[in-house]
């Protein structure tokens, strides 16, 4: 959510970065804003000149009464009535003003970075660098499914059963690699400085509203029926819910945070969801990586957490890619963003693995997430966050890049620690 002061100095600018993101829809929404604020802000003030009109009366009343003149101070007591009725009505109108002009300012997006690439959608974004060979054996590669399958590592039938498509279960070497990944991420990022946590897996409604937006939650989320709850698409949620109604001292900041959690999303969209595979699915894990900081440091580490993503990625010996997310392909609330794909020699080409955000001040607008300074100043904090690494998809690149001829799959170094074991045989 913006700042509704730069609405009321700048409307124009606000409906050029809509019409930068190609959302013409929501123009009008400029509008309706600075009408409801003017609004708002009128009846604002004859609330407070009510309440002093109130209190200039009430006093009254305490000098008729303390000179015993009760009829004077009944006159007065009914002035006093009459203010208060009018007063319960416009503080009425003010709370109801309020909350039209909330709920329109969470859909007007967040002003993008000037260095965002303008386009309509996916396919104009911009690859930003290149990080290892791609390379491609002179064998053909099985699709992920029936890598797995060789070396008995997943069970999707059985999946499909008790639970639909979009499931899976994992087994045998294939499953204790997955758990290998998030550990090996979990240390990866301890080693850079982060704090490691395993968030709540459900978070409440208006936590929801603070991370994301309105498009984004009815495409994602997971209502628990009769709960003011919903299931978590990624830690970052309950992450950055953590700081809701906060104060941080700014010699506390930055705070760096990497969690583990399961992650529950809808997939709801044109992609569907693959009957035989994992590279969308309904139920996954994911290793995060989290930022609240100065805004004058946000791009710092916006850089940063993209760039440990490429490292973890490169340890493993896979090929990845930075690719910039331009203006119409941006979410709401995101100032900038960059995505990490994966090269996939079965398919000649890089697909997404992870994606970085700068949210800029808006989540914290949204939540509530200040910083104090050492002089007793108050701003909002900038917030960031990144994938680590989100198996199984993760796992298709791992695959794909450390399959050998004969089906076997290598195990890289940095893994042999946690697999004890450099090779999964098939079976």
């Amino acid at each position: 959510m913006i700042d509704i002061k730069l609405i009321r100095t700048n409307p124009e600018l606000v409906k050029e970065n809509i019409r930068k993101k190609f959302q013409d829809e929501k123009l009008d929404s400029v509008d309706k804003v600075v009408e409801l604020d003017r609004k708002y802000r009128q009846t604002k003030m004859e609330c407070d000149d009510l309440r002093n009109q109130r209190k200039t009366k009430s006093k009254e009343i305490g000098a008729f009464m303390s000179r015993g003149e009760k009829a004077e101070a009944e006159v007065i007591k009914a002035e006093v009535n009459e203010i208060g009725v009018k007063l319960a009505e416009k503080e009425q109108l003010e709370s109801e003003l309020e909350a039209q002009i909330r709920e329109i300012m969470l859909t007007i997006p967040n002003i993008i970075d000037e260095s965002v690439p303008i386009g309509k959608n996916d396919t104009e974004n911009v690859e930003v660098e290149r990080f290892g060979e791609p390379f491609v054996p002179d064998f053909e590669i099985p699709y992920h499914v029936d890598i797995m399958e060789k070396v008995h590592g997943i069970d999707l039938d059985s999946a499909r059963k008790t639970s639909g498509n979009g499931f899976y279960y994992l087994c045998g070497d294939i499953a204790r690699l997955q758990s290998c990944i998030l550990s090996y991420a979990r240390d990866f990022m301890i080693n850079k400085g982060f704090t490691y946590y395993i968030p709540p897996f459900m978070i409440r409604s208006d936590v929801v509203t603070g991370v994301m937006s309105f498009a984004e939650m009815e495409g994602m989320m997971y209502k628990i029926e009769g709960e003011d709850l919903y299931l978590i698409g990624t830690s970052e949620h309950s992450m950055i819910g953590k700081f809701i109604d906060t104060i941080i001292p700014e010699n506390e900041l930055p705070k760096t945070l990497t969690s583990y959690s399961p992650c529950f999303r809808k997939e709801v969209g044109a992609h569907g969801i693959e009957e035989r595979g994992v590279y969308r699915i309904h139920q996954f894990e994911k290793q995060e990586m989290i930022v609240v900081c100065k805004p004058e440091e946000s791009m710092d580490w916006f850089k940063k957490l993209y760039s440990y993503t490429v490292e973890f990625f490169r340890t493993m010996d896979i090929p990845v890619r930075t690719l910039e997310c331009c203006s119409g392909d941006l979410a709401d609330l995101k100032v900038k963003s960059i995505d990490v794909e994966a090269w996939s020699p079965r398919q000649k080409k890089y697909f997404e693995v992870g994606s970085c955000s700068n949210l800029g001040d808006a989540q914290a607008r949204r939540l509530g997430i200040r910083v104090k300074t050492a002089g007793g100043g108050k701003y909002f904090a900038h917030t960031l966050n990144n994938t680590v690494v989100a198996p199984p998809r993760m796992l298709i690149a791992f695959l794909e890049n450390n399959i050998n001829e004969d089906g076997s799959i290598r195990i890289p170094e940095v893994l042999r620690p946690y697999m004890h074991k450099d090779i999964i045989n098939v079976k």
